[in-house]
């Protein structure tokens, strides 16, 4: 990524994914990035302390007691210093550590402020990726494989912070969850992906299959594509082709596919 953020100075004190996602984007820009967690570190150390250490590449992390004199005194020196705060904490709980937008306005005017929030309707209302998924209508019978909510939330927070700095010193931005997933639910909206949508299961040329082991995913959604599909497995166009995808493994329709130029590949779970 090209270092055209040189010489931004970004304090976070933003936990778990979001924010130290978008942190680390920054920081591959070239900002210089400073995180802040409380005496206990981030409480998703305690859920992946590898991915914890690969979002927080080439960023410093000093520990704080926020609560106490001596931890809001070395906040406000690094505040002092920087052009952008990251916070993803409550309202109510940025208040109570002097970090709501009264008091940093009063005590940093030229400090623009990136707040990641739950809802920006509710943003006191507690939640994590799988509420706001849920919430959204992403989740299908099981967990989700990824996680989505706070993916979308960590881009649409980089772009925001990108935005934010050519917008005039002192300017402050709010980024939601559940906004941010706003895009995701678009394909739901429009019934492409509801189970008899074009793209849920609906079409024949687009879907999931079983083979003689394993799955493939088949995406012929364009006409010519379809065509190709079809004449190659000699079945007339749009019929069925399940029992077809059982005569070989998933791994050989994924070969079969390449040598044709046909969008099919084995489903790795």
């Amino acid at each position: 990524m090209p270092t055209f953020l040189d010489g931004i100075r970004v304090v976070t004190t933003a936990q778990n994914v979001p924010g130290p996602l978008a942190a680390a984007r920054l920081r591959q820009a070239g900002a210089a990035v400073t995180k802040i967690e409380p005496p206990s570190g981030d409480p998703f150390l305690d859920l992946s302390p590898a991915w914890h250490a690969e979002m927080h590449v080439g960023i410093p992390i000093e520990r704080l007691d926020l609560k106490s004199g001596d931890g809001q005194a070395r906040l406000s020196a690094l505040l002092a210093d920087a052009d952008v705060l990251l916070t993803s904490q409550r309202p109510s709980a940025l208040a109570r550590l002097n970090l709501d937008p009264d008091s940093l306005r009063a005590r940093f005017p030229r400090l623009r402020v990136l707040r990641i929030v739950g809802s920006l309707r509710d943003p006191e209302r507690p939640g994590h990726d799988l509420t706001y998924q849920a919430e959204a209508g992403l989740l299908g019978d099981g967990m989700p494989r990824t996680l989505a909510a706070d993916v979308m939330t960590s881009e649409r927070a980089f772009s925001g912070m990108l935005a934010l700095l050519r917008l005039p010193s002192g300017s402050e931005m709010d980024i939601g969850l559940v906004e941010s997933l706003d895009p995701m639910m678009a394909p739901l909206r429009h019934a492409l992906t509801l189970p008899d949508g074009p793209l849920g299961g609906g079409a024949p040329r687009y879907g999931l299959y079983k083979a003689k082991s394993g799955r493939i995913a088949v995406a012929a959604l364009e006409p010519h594509f379809e065509r190709e599909l079809y004449r190659h497995l000699e079945l007339p166009v749009s019929s069925d082709p399940s029992a077809c995808f059982l005569e070989r493994t998933a791994a050989d329709w994924e070969r079969w596919a390449r040598d044709r130029g046909l969008p099919i590949v084995e489903v790795r779970d």
